[in-house]
């Protein structure tokens, strides 16, 4: 972790602006193509889901405005982004929330994680994660997602990305996912959002089908 000296941050007048409101954050939603990534998934035989939430989470650290969080006030830059997820075992309407460090190998993640899955038993998972390395994940399934709002304590400080999906959509032979992020604009804007989006195209582009 990275104390970041406000001084001559150049954000710093941006999160002055955006730390006088109660209520600093935004939700955005928009496409994603995840044709290849289903391929991928397919031919490993591993789960979607896990695939997903992993190349999110790379893709959010290689976007480096994520790595930076406020801690009362106090800008700091973490290593790592841990991604949080909630889950729903088949046949059961109640879901529980799985937490795990992503590693360096998408098929090793989705290994552990349907693995960490299958064998918890609590809601949720603790572990030795600060909370604002977490990125939280939803998935909703049953339809396709055009919005989403998260629940959320009243801190206006709290720099958890909030990300959900619902069903993909087929368009021709390409397979498309709206992407829902909640953010604070303390610390993110458009611009760092487009950057995550590039680095996900990207991390989608080099899998084999």
């Amino acid at each position: 972790m990275t104390v970041i000296d406000k001084a001559s941050w150049p954000r710093r007048e941006i999160y002055d602006f955006f730390a006088g409101l109660s209520d600093p954050f935004y939700a955005l939603t928009f496409p994603v193509e995840v044709t290849r990534l289903r391929a991928w998934c397919k031919r490993e035989g591993l789960p979607f889901y896990p695939a997903m939430v992993y190349g999110v989470t790379k893709a959010m650290e290689r976007a480096d405005a994520f790595l930076y969080k406020d801690r009362g006030g106090q800008i700091v830059k973490v290593e790592r982004l841990v991604p949080s997820f909630t889950d729903l075992r088949p046949g059961s309407k109640t879901f529980y929330i799985v937490t795990l460090e992503a590693g360096d190998d998408l098929a090793d993640f989705c290994r552990r994680a349907k693995a960490r899955s299958a064998a918890q038993r609590a809601f949720i998972t603790h572990g030795p994660w600060a909370e604002d390395e977490l990125v939280y994940f939803s998935c909703l399934p049953w339809f396709p997602l055009s919005a989403v709002t998260n629940e959320r304590d009243a801190d206006p400080a709290d720099s958890v990305p909030r990300v959900t999906w619902g069903r993909w959509q087929q368009e021709g032979g390409r397979t498309i996912l709206q992407l829902s992020l909640e953010l604070n604009h303390r610390l993110l804007d458009g611009v760092h959002v487009g950057k995550f989006y590039k680095e996900l195209e990207a991390w989608m582009e080099g899998l084999e089908g």
